[in-house]
């Protein structure tokens, strides 16, 4: 076999990563949550480990034989996951979307040689990746990205579920969205700027803002950049409502002699109507609008993402697209193809001459594709 790799997180993600990567490594799966390992079972050359993830001794010692950890851990952990596993020296490569800056970690995992690569799914992660390729291509002005994962069937009241952790979801409706207009970076309302937008083989979804440019933000100087997450129309007013309500907010209200967190509630009545069956079919849609200058000419570059639930595998779209593209990312540090040492967010990769095409390639394998269209003008 290959080299040894351990996946952190048994969620639907982590676990379609893990059975990818055991087909070419020894892989160790870890997470509390017994019934999300038991999933796992009976897959060739993939072993399981109990283990409190929020514990980082716990880390430290199921990754000790680790060639490469890949990290699949909710976003509120996924920091201080980081900073465990590059204190003990092992190449990540992660996807929790987690708030703090990773940056901060860069000093420490160049002292330690370590590469560790953040966000490495399919938006950010993907998106990043296919801009990154394009820095020393053409002068690029504006760049967009259009992205969401949406339950097949649309069931009442809120038309969504979450194929990853609920609470990064909430998240984005309530941190600040950062944009980029004429070189500016200024913050806007998450959910705010809806626009309704027609989709060939899906329909009218709904646009809004989001904060998803996340490292792109310092990393590539482009005078406009933004990022919008897809809803069916009519999710944007709900979760305002229950924002502006203050369904979110994560101050406590004292309600009788109980003190309450309402964002503690909601998540309870929430998270079960959100809650994506195994085998329920969902698709993940993503467009990629890249505008500018080639060789002094108006030039543009759109990339187009419809990806569905597959049954054969019993594998979610998002758990594909997102974890495909971190499998994808782990293989070129496995190979040597990606060396660079310290944090690395998904642009980095895509700017070595070759990255993109082999994680393009890897996706394609296993039918995630992108089809790409340019155009002069």
């Amino acid at each position: 076999m290959g080299k040894k790799v351990v996946v952190l997180g048994a969620g639907m993600v982590g676990r379609a990563m893990a059975i990818d990567l055991s087909k070419q490594h020894d892989v160790l799966s870890v997470d509390r949550d017994a019934s999300a390992l038991a999933l796992l079972k009976n897959h060739p050359n993939l072993e399981t480990e109990i283990a409190d993830l929020a514990d980082a001794n716990a880390v430290t010692n199921v990754i000790a034989e680790a060639d490469v950890v890949v990290g699949a851990v909710p976003g509120f952990m996924g920091y201080q996951t980081l900073k465990t596993v590059i204190e003990a020296e092992k190449h990540i490569v992660d996807i929790s979307f987690f708030p703090e800056d990773p940056f901060e970690l860069d000093p420490l995992a160049k002292s330690k040689g370590v590469i560790a690569v953040m966000d490495a799914g399919v938006a950010p992660g993907m998106s990043n990746l296919i801009l990154g390729s394009y820095r020393d291509e053409m002068e690029v002005t504006d760049f967009t990205c259009f992205v969401g994962g949406l339950p097949k069937e649309r069931t009442w009241p809120y038309e969504y579920k979450a194929p990853f952790s609920p609470i990064d979801v909430i998240e984005e409706y309530t941190r600040p969205s950062r944009i980029v207009e004429n070189s500016q970076i200024i913050e806007k309302v998450a959910l705010s700027e809806p626009e309704l937008i027609d989709f060939p083989g899906v329909g009218t979804l709904e646009a809004f803002n989001t904060d998803g440019l996340r490292s792109l933000i310092h990393t590539m100087k482009i005078p406009n950049m933004k990022e919008k997450t897809l809803r069916y129309p009519g999710h944007i007013e709900l979760m305002r409502i229950l924002r502006e309500t203050g369904f979110f907010s994560e101050q406590k209200l004292q309600i009788g002699d109980q003190s309450v967190k309402p964002i503690d509630l909601t998540t309870s009545l929430l998270f079960p109507k959100w809650k994506l069956g195994e085998e329920e079919e969902e698709f993940t849609i993503m467009n990629i609008l890249i505008d500018g200058l080639d060789k002094g000419k108006p030039f543009k570059h759109k990339y187009e993402l419809l990806d569905r639930y597959d049954s054969s595998t019993r594998t979610s779209s998002m758990a594909r697209t997102t974890g495909y593209t971190c499998t994808a990312v782990t293989q070129l540090v496995l190979d040597g193809r990606y060396i660079r040492e310290g944090i690395s967010p998904p642009e980095f990769v895509g700017e070595v001459p070759g990255c993109l095409e082999a994680v393009l390639t890897y996706l394609q394998e296993r039918g995630v594709i992108y089809k790409k269209i340019s155009q002069a003008g």
